[in-house]
């Protein structure tokens, strides 16, 4: 949220200081333009002047008015300007001056001469001062001028920037504040009105997300106790059935109150948490592995290192058991490995089944998923248990992920965060 209060401010601050800075571009250039043309027409009419006074003496009048300082020569200067010489004879035929004039300038080092020729082929010559540029302070003034717009421009546009991402910010805090479960916790409804809104908007659908979420935890909880009742009948009547019958009855049956009671489990890890406590993650990968060797699954421990991970020991046991019992019935056997660096600790469970076509991977989690629906179950399943593990795992702060090995059988992957020192 930062980076996009940060590129907004930006995008305010460069197109306002670029504004300023071509206007105070175009102010400089106006006030440092045109010099040649401001000074036209005075020295058209000084050199107006002299003229009238050059006549008046030539003929024996009185001349009209005081004379300049003028000196006459047979040639102008070298250095011919022509730009300034069309200018000022345009000014010079507007005051009735008919005769030829020329501006030139012999080196840089000196201002230019306006020459006037009379009537005896002699040229009058007037000095042509170059005009004044901006004074220093006015180039001060602008400086000064440009940078207390700059400041200005900066601290508006983080205000409006920080004004306008407001709800963005609601946002990112409500999605970053989701739990394991998927909550969503209400917002504060304050500030402006787009982030009251905004935090309005969001509180509704965390109502409208956690109403939803406990009708199906209701509706699956009761489904699974109700199936009990008639499980129940089932099984008394199977028990009058002839042998050859009853095996397969009460399979069936064992089969229905899995998944019953696998549903229920997976809908009591989305609905409530068991307190976290440092659990040493050896110990309690040796304890699931001891009670699944005792049921007769064969599952070894190939290397443990040491690892405290903060969880609920007991849904983590439950993770752990799912996904060795997955190991040991789908895959003929599973061998563990533990292993603990600077941050995380890893257990790798593998084994040596079929594996799992490469298109259905991405099912595997999904609840009721079996990647062969017709293979015997050698133990009660209801195809829960890598839903329920990754449910438990998510919610420790880990993550899951299962692949097929390439020499064969698959590759299950948990990742725990280790628990702060």
């Amino acid at each position: 949220m930062r980076s996009l209060r940060l590129k907004i401010a930006l995008i305010l601050i460069a197109s306002i200081v670029a504004v300023v800075f071509v206007a105070t571009a175009v102010t400089a250039v106006v006030l440092n333009s045109g010099e040649a043309g401001r000074m036209v027409g005075p020295m058209a009419r000084h050199i107006a002047v002299a003229g009238e006074f050059f006549v008046a003496r030539e003929q024996g009048k009185p001349p009209p008015r005081e004379p300049p300082n003028q000196v006459v020569s047979t040639a102008p200067a070298t250095g011919y300007r022509p730009e300034i010489t069309v200018a000022l004879a345009a000014a010079l035929a507007d005051l009735g001056v008919a005769g030829k004039v020329q501006v030139t300038q012999a080196d840089t080092g000196h201002e230019p001469v306006a020459a006037l020729q009379i009537g005896d082929g002699r040229w009058m010559l007037f000095p042509f001062p170059e005009p004044p540029g901006p004074p220093p302070q006015l180039l001060a003034a602008l400086g000064a001028w440009l940078v207390l717009v700059v400041i200005g421009v900066v601290g508006v546009a983080l205000v409006m920037a920080q004004r306008v991402t407001r709800p963005f910010a609601i946002l990112e805090r409500a999605i970053a504040s989701v739990g394991p479960d998927g909550a969503l916790p209400h917002m504060p409804e304050v500030g402006s009105g787009e982030a009251r809104q905004t935090a309005a908007s969001l509180n509704r659908l965390s109502d409208r997300v956690k109403a939803a979420t406990e009708s199906r935890m209701r509706l699956v909880a009761a489904a699974g106790h109700d199936l009990r009742t008639p499980m129940t009948r089932m099984r008394l009547r199977a028990e009058f059935l002839h042998e050859a019958d009853r095996a397969s009855w009460l399979g069936d049956i064992d089969e229905l109150e899995a998944i019953a009671d696998s549903a229920i489990h997976l809908v009591r890890e989305e609905g409530a948490g068991e307190d976290r406590v440092e659990v040493a993650l050896a110990g309690l990968v040796r304890e699931c592995i001891d009670e699944l060797r005792a049921s007769g699954l064969p599952v070894v421990l190939v290397g443990a290192d040491a690892a405290t991970v903060a969880a609920g020991p007991l849904a983590l046991k439950r993770a752990l058991r799912n996904l060795l019992t997955n190991a040991a019935t789908h895959g003929g056997g599973g061998r563990v490995r533990l292993s603990a660096d600077a941050d995380t600790a890893t257990i790798i469970i593998d084994d040596d089944g079929p594996g799992i076509p490469d298109g259905m991977l991405a099912q595997v989690f999904e609840p009721f998923f079996r990647a062969n629906p017709g293979r015997a179950q050698t133990v009660k399943g209801a195809g829960l248990g890598l839903a329920i593990a990754r449910e438990i795992i998510e919610r420790c702060g880990g993550s899951i992920a299962i692949r097929n090995r390439p020499s064969g059988g698959i590759e299950q992957v948990v990742t725990l965060r280790l628990a702060a020192r």
